[in-house]
């Protein structure tokens, strides 16, 4: 039974991968019909409507608790995150802003250090070294690009995912029985105003309600955005996190792969050794963050 359920919670984990990963192409294509703000406001408000009608129907708790927190997680998570890839993607390849976005384990275990007080050190020097050395050869400060911008809101996008996975963290240890889709519908539904907003206010063309525009925002909204949301947790629950964040981290590959193979983004050689770098960056984190969770089981089980 046992080895059933893990088998179960890897299925559930590719599939969410390869949704993840393929979803940064369909977000590409999606921002060709509309402007990034107005697609990331369907994306988010739908995708928030959505996660409520899964919380009514499984009966879990709809109310909205603490509240101030809750916001700053919808700026960090929604407008911060999505937004921000959203926009980088209208004008830089998919695939670099996969892997810049996915930075985001680097930037938690650097601001883990002031905010947690969880201090760099050991091996993790290392996935500083590794990451660092990734973002210069993707950059490539001595030959600037056209796509520079793009890039950075990028790399703010992860920046603002880890904040906001600190933040959880921190909101987590305070309410540790927040049930976890309440916890990511409100953020989402609150972070989707501002959104609104802004794709109210800043004029653009209208939305070109094509076939393929239509799909984009139903695979954003279904399967993006609560499909795979319930395999994580699904996986989450049967397997140690940092094996189930292990995993999760074949998404940029994906999207750097799918990204060649049908948007035809082929990587330069600094844009490769950049990806590699920042790959072997996120593998040391993930073993690392896996070593640390034996130590503990190990701790309690001798207790």
């Amino acid at each position: 039974m046992r080895n059933n359920t893990i088998v179960k919670a890897f299925a559930a984990l590719f599939i969410l991968t390869l949704i993840w990963g393929y979803n940064w192409v369909v977000m590409k294509l999606a921002v060709q019909y509309a402007s990034p703000f107005q697609f990331a406001a369907l994306r988010t408000f739908l995708g928030a409507i959505l996660l409520f009608v899964l919380i009514f129907f499984t009966k879990r708790p709809l109310a909205l608790k603490e509240f101030p927190t809750m916001l700053i997680l919808g700026i960090l998570q929604t407008c911060g995150f999505t937004g921000l890839l959203i926009w980088a993607l209208v004008e830089g390849g998919a695939g670099k802003t996969a892997v810049l976005t996915y930075t985001m384990p680097f930037w938690v275990m650097l601001f883990a250090w002031p905010m947690l007080g969880e201090k760099v050190q050991g091996w993790q020097w290392l996935a500083v070294l590794f990451a660092l050395f990734g973002m210069v050869f993707i950059f490539d400060p001595l030959h600037i690009k056209s796509d520079g911008f793009s890039m950075f809101l990028a790399l703010c996008s992860g920046i603002s995912w880890a904040i906001s996975a600190i933040i959880s963290k921190k909101l987590h240890q305070r309410a540790p029985h927040l049930d976890l889709l309440n916890l990511t519908a409100w953020p989402m539904l609150l972070g989707s105003i501002p959104i609104i907003a802004i794709a109210l206010i800043i004029p653009a063309p209208p939305i070109q309600w094509s076939n393929t525009f239509i799909l984009a925002v139903l695979f954003n909204v279904v399967l993006s955005g609560v499909v795979a949301w319930v395999f994580w947790l699904y996986a989450l629950q049967r397997l140690p996190a940092g094996v189930a964040s292990m995993a999760s981290m074949l998404a940029p590959v994906i999207g750097v792969l799918a990204a060649w193979l049908q948007l035809n983004e082929i990587p330069d050689s600094y844009e490769l050794i950049g990806m590699v770098f920042i790959a072997l960056s996120l593998i040391t984190i993930s073993i690392i963050s896996i070593r640390k969770h034996q130590q503990i089981d190990v701790a309690q089980g001798q207790e």
